[in-house]
């Protein structure tokens, strides 16, 4: 049975979070839960509580949804964020639409705060049907978790436990209004068909199939957190932190102890790194075809896109890096006595006196430029290299020389990016001079 004091049970583990937010629909499920949360709030001590309405734009009733949830928590002491976004386009609008708005929740979230929301027993079978549908993995066939990280703080799904029949029940009993997305009974979209035809059909047949699909969302949960266990000790050979300044802003692992692995281990490995990152997941057949070429011959350099993001493998490790990271530099001019961001995005250089280092330019002032193939440089008592050489033996990856800055004066290199600096534009001794130094991605 649905009570107050049960909802602050079920919620005893948040009760030190600085604040509560309800992710408020409008609907039924979230309308249930504003209505136990404020009766919560008047019985016992809760945090601070807020709500947050997501409108996103898809309906002609959108705004009404939205002045629904204003009256509902006007009434009750609560305030109310309202957060308007657009949903991107994609082939399922379900998934750009869940997409828009748990990136909107994600962002609204302040530090340390619960985002309560209202999903019920039934949307746990619902989540678990679709996604075994899809051939989902075994950590999908656990379902939705009661809590876990969300932007600055945490999700909880504190209404898991009951059932849509009881949150109906309570409603009535407490006289409340919702809303009734159109959406809910409409048969395109396919979470509906599962839950007017497919899950009605399989109660009628298997009547004890809630309970089945209950168990085995139990015993995914436990599979899967014994994978996690796996890919944490599978990881730590693979976690090397870098200590260079270029290199440390992006996540990456040691190759060599990922394929000393079978190929499942590899792949749980992956997921579950990638998952810490908290990027998109690969689908199998591009996480297979990723593992396959992994053990490619040295030189290669395979790429896997993950949304946002991309997965390198380059000079001996995998790098994550996000996918709109500069590809190559521009040239432009350099000031000197500053810090200036460049202008391709490619983080920011800067140029302080010093004792020492290169030499002041001269009329013509320093220029910046970027890798065309062929660059040389003549080092302090070393022979001439060429910049291609110096990159591949300091490990810097494939992915990130196209965005490394040249320092050119009167057309002769000078430096590269204050790493390796030219013997001819070097001061003498404690010479007055000039430090290069570049950071790849700026704070």
């Amino acid at each position: 049975m649905l009570i107050p004091q049960g909802l602050r049970e079920q919620l005893s583990s948040c009760l030190s979070a600085p604040a509560w937010w309800l992710g408020l629909s409008g609907g039924l499920d979230s309308m249930v839960l504003l209505e136990l949360l404020v009766q919560a709030r008047q019985s016992s001590d809760i945090p601070p509580l807020y709500a947050i309405h997501i409108h996103h734009g898809l309906h002609p009733e959108a705004d009404a949804w939205a002045m629904h949830c204003q009256r509902a928590c006007d009434a009750r002491g609560v305030p109310l964020t309202v957060v308007r976004v657009r949903v991107g386009q994609s082939p399922s609008i379900e998934q750009a639409a869940r997409d828009a708005r748990y990136a909107a929740f994600a962002e609204a979230l302040p530090e340390g705060a619960e985002l309560l929301l209202a999903h019920h027993a039934d949307d746990q079978l619902e989540t678990m049907l679709f996604r075994m549908l899809r051939g989902t993995g075994i950590q999908g066939l656990a379902g939705m978790p009661a809590r876990r990280p969300l932007g600055r703080g945490w999700l909880s799904r504190p209404l898991l436990d009951a059932s849509r029949a009881e949150l109906a029940d309570f409603a009535v009993r407490q006289g409340l209004n919702w809303i009734e997305d159109p959406a809910n009974r409409d048969a395109r979209f396919a979470r509906t068909a599962l839950r007017h035809e497919l899950l009605p059909a399989l109660r009628n047949s298997w009547p004890q199939v809630d309970q089945s699909l209950r168990r085995l969302a139990e015993h995914a949960d436990e599979a899967s957190g014994l994978l996690d266990d796996l890919a944490a000790s599978d990881l730590q050979s693979a976690v090397l932190p870098l200590d260079d300044a270029w290199l440390g802003h992006w996540p990456s692992l040691l190759l060599a102890p990922v394929l000393v692995l079978s190929p499942a281990r590899q792949r749980n490995l992956l997921r579950f790194w990638l998952r810490q990152q908290g990027v998109l997941m690969p689908d199998q057949r591009h996480l297979d075809q990723w593992v396959q070429q992994l053990a490619a011959c040295s030189d290669a350099q395979p790429q896997l896109l993950l949304g946002s993001h991309r997965l390198y493998r380059s000079s001996d490790r995998l790098w994550l890096v996000e996918a709109s990271w500069p590809r190559q530099g521009s040239a432009q001019i350099c000031q000197p006595l500053a810090c200036q961001s460049l202008s391709a995005g490619n983080g920011t250089l800067c140029i302080a006196p010093s004792s020492g280092g290169l030499r002041a330019p001269g009329a013509a002032g320093w220029q910046l430029a970027y890798r065309q193939g062929g660059e040389r440089i003549k080092l302090a008592g070393r022979p001439t290299r060429s910049v291609k050489q110096l990159l591949q033996e300091a490990r810097v990856p494939a992915w990130l020389r196209p965005s490394v800055p040249l320092l050119y004066s009167g057309g002769e290199l000078v430096s590269v990016a204050g790493r390796w600096n030219a013997e001819q534009a070097l001061v003498d001794g404690n010479q007055s001079g000039f430090t290069v130094s570049w950071k790849p991605v700026s704070d």
